[in-house]
């Protein structure tokens, strides 16, 4: 049997009583490491408390050397642990997939995730519209339309009406430096890189400047949050401008961080939002 079980988003002891008694009894353990991370969790904390290896799964391991895994669990229990919960990627989604194409069982213990916790900032759950995920302008490619358009679809570009998006923010972990893999003739891994929410909404912005269409306005309400689930969580709310900042990431510390772009804030949403103002804390 391929297990598929969540995590949460604080800590090692976030994994819920099911889906600690299921990874104890399975053969291997695998912790997928690429769409999203525990913050300063190590993979010796969680072997300590599974009593059990952790084989750690960067991106490789998961797009083109997953079928051995799926394999294995023919015949074996085989765990693969994710971040928050095993349906809120869809890299998740295909695995699932791949094993039911096989003829492989599969079975999934499920968590908490920024996608319903995201709701610790006030704004209600109903009034979301698609998430989309914010990538990493570079150098030669700073448009990034496609999650703007999401954005647009979901608030129309008015303030009135519109839905609130979810924006989860890119993070490279484990990713080829190939400049210096031409140079040293070896695999050379870049330092970690997680996007903070001041570079999301500066981005938005950029965009926004070209575009003009009103979803991304810089007087646009909008909310940050860092480590949610974490003990040491932090929300705080402003206009897009306010919060493209450098300060604000000052503010909201270590990663990992999210943004919340926001359509009509009902008036308790608004409670919240002042509740979490940046500029009043």
């Amino acid at each position: 049997m391929l297990y598929l079980i969540g995590l949460g988003l604080g800590d090692e002891s976030d994994i819920t009583r099911r889906g600690l008694e299921v990874v104890k009894g399975c053969k291997r353990i695998l912790l997928e490491s690429y769409t999203s991370i525990l913050p300063g969790i190590s993979k010796e904390r969680l072997e300590e408390l599974y009593g059990k290896p952790v084989e750690i799964a960067y991106r490789e391991k998961v797009e083109e050397d997953i079928e051995e895994v799926i394999e294995e669990a023919r015949e074996d229990d085989v765990a693969f642990l994710v971040i928050g919960d095993p349906f809120g990627a869809t890299t998740h989604t295909d695995l699932y997939l791949r094993a039911l194409r096989l003829g492989v069982k599969v079975e999934v213990v499920h968590n908490a995730s920024i996608m319903n916790a995201c709701g610790a900032c006030g704004l209600q759950l109903y009034r979301f519209g698609e998430t989309v995920s914010i990538v990493f302008f570079t150098e030669t490619w700073r448009h990034g339309d496609s999650f703007y358009d999401k954005i647009l679809r979901n608030n129309a570009g008015k303030v009135e009406g519109g839905l609130h998006t979810l924006c989860l923010l890119d993070i490279k972990v484990h990713e080829l430096n190939f400049d210096e893999m031409i140079k040293t003739g070896k695999p050379v891994y870049m330092t970690p890189t997680f996007m903070k929410a001041s570079v999301a909404a500066s981005q938005l912005l950029e965009i926004e400047e070209r575009r003009k269409d009103g979803a991304c306005s810089p007087d646009r309400p909008a909310i940050a949050l860092a480590r949610v689930g974490a003990k040491d969580q932090v929300i705080v709310s402003g206009t897009l401008e306010r919060l493209s900042r450098s300060d604000v990431d000052d503010v909201l510390g270590a990663p990992l961080h999210s943004l919340i772009v926001c359509g009509e804030l009902h008036d308790l949403e608004k409670e919240f939002f002042e509740h979490f103002d940046i500029d009043k804390r």
